[in-house]
């Protein structure tokens, strides 16, 4: 797939100064920050691929290769640092570089205390995991610690991750010679290019190994399964992450491990409907309690609380308890529980019953209203015609 122009990406002129980088691109990943869109793939593909712009563009030595010869410049192996060219370019890698230079990656760092994470060498990294866990809104509204068990590849115990045999040792890479890269030059149509790419023969080590270790057959890494605690903070939502740093898989012969990213799921809930940090539910009441009014029980995030029912209570009709709902996450207090009151009518009728009801329903007292213009204007909002 064809690559945008960077500057289109940021809306900034070629000649923009570092300042105008900067701000063009802050703007962008605050608009486009996956805390900010959770579960929105398109807003994450346009935070990536602002930030890989940002990377370029704010480094004049890769702006420069990037002017000259465009994407082909900084791709892959072009051997300007960073984040050692662009074709794997992934969601950590932007929320990396973004906490870097503005101090905020995922919302939940400064759980986990990740400042910093952004200055750590790509080079011999172990792949990014991502987990899902489902948490109720009971967990949702007080925080809660999951344990989780995460499929990783673990370092070797045999070889200690070096992934040499016992008594064996490795060998300065004879393509290389202990450089980890190799340099190639090549003629263009723009001139000569030339290109700094990691050694396949020793995968950028810059050593070999004579004597595999039998058990990770010289990668120095093997299958394993890790315990992991995730202390889940109180008001989050569908779609919002942490990242854990290295418990994702740790790299070959001894490399640096990556992160795992655990990505929250809000799961169903019998009688609550969550609205940002409120939450909605229906209460059925009798329609005795509904013209008389009285004290009902209704279920909370904490348990049963008592509501009062005002007397000639309509069906349909809200009350709010303040300070039921969810946890703000950003700052302190919380959202409400709305309750919706149904007006329960019984299906089946003792005789007795009836001839009560046939009763009051002579009474003029239990003659509704007749129906008015706001009424039939009302309904008509309602139905959109």
């Amino acid at each position: 797939m064809t690559k945008r122009d960077y500057y289109e990406i940021l809306g900034i002129d070629r000649g923009a100064g570092e300042n105008e980088v900067k701000s063009a691109y802050r703007k962008l990943a605050m608009q486009y920050h996956p805390d900010r869109n959770p579960g929105n793939k398109e807003a994450e593909d346009k935070f990536k691929e602002a930030t890989e712009a940002y990377e370029i563009l704010k480094d004049p030595q890769k702006r420069q290769a990037y002017d000259q010869f465009g994407h082909a410049g900084v791709g892959q192996g072009a051997g300007f640092g960073g984040f050692g060219g662009f074709e794997g370019f992934d969601l950590g890698d932007a929320l990396r570089a973004f906490m870097r230079d503005f101090g905020g990656g995922s919302i939940f760092d400064e759980f986990f205390g990740m400042g910093g994470g952004g200055q750590r060498r790509r080079r011999n990294r172990g792949e990014d995991l991502r987990i899902r866990i489902k948490l109720t809104l009971e967990e949702i509204a007080k925080g809660v610690e999951k344990s989780v068990k995460v499929k990783r590849l673990v370092s070797c115990d045999t070889c200690g991750g070096s992934g040499v045999a016992a008594g064996s040792s490795k060998k300065t890479c004879p393509q290389c010679r202990g450089a980890g890269q190799v340099r190639t030059v090549s003629r263009t149509f723009l001139g000569t290019v030339q290109q700094v790419t990691t050694c396949n023969m020793c995968r950028g080590t810059g050593e070999i190994i004579a004597d595999a270790c039998k058990t990770c057959r010289g990668e120095g890494r093997v299958r394993g399964t890790s315990q992991v605690t995730v202390r889940v903070p109180a008001g989050v939502a569908s779609g919002n992450y942490m990242t854990i740093e290295n418990m994702g898989n740790v790299a070959p012969n001894n490399g640096e491990p990556g992160d795992l990213v655990a990505v929250f799921e809000e799961a169903d809930h019998d009688h609550f409907t969550r609205h940002g940090d409120h939450i909605i539910c229906e209460l059925p009441i009798s329609f005795t309690t509904a013209a008389l009014g009285g004290t009902v029980s209704v279920p909370t995030l904490n348990g049963n609380a008592k509501i009062k029912i005002p007397a000639g209570t309509q069906p349909g009709k809200t009350l709010k308890m303040r300070g039921q709902g969810i946890p703000h996450l950003h700052s302190s207090g919380r959202g409400d529980q709305i309750v919706r009151v149904i007006v329960w009518v019984p299906t089946k009728l003792a005789p007795e019953d009836k001839e009560l009801l046939d009763k009051l329903s002579k009474s003029e007292s239990f003659k509704p209203p007749p129906a008015n213009k706001s009424f039939f204007e009302k309904l008509r909002e309602t139905l959109g015609v």
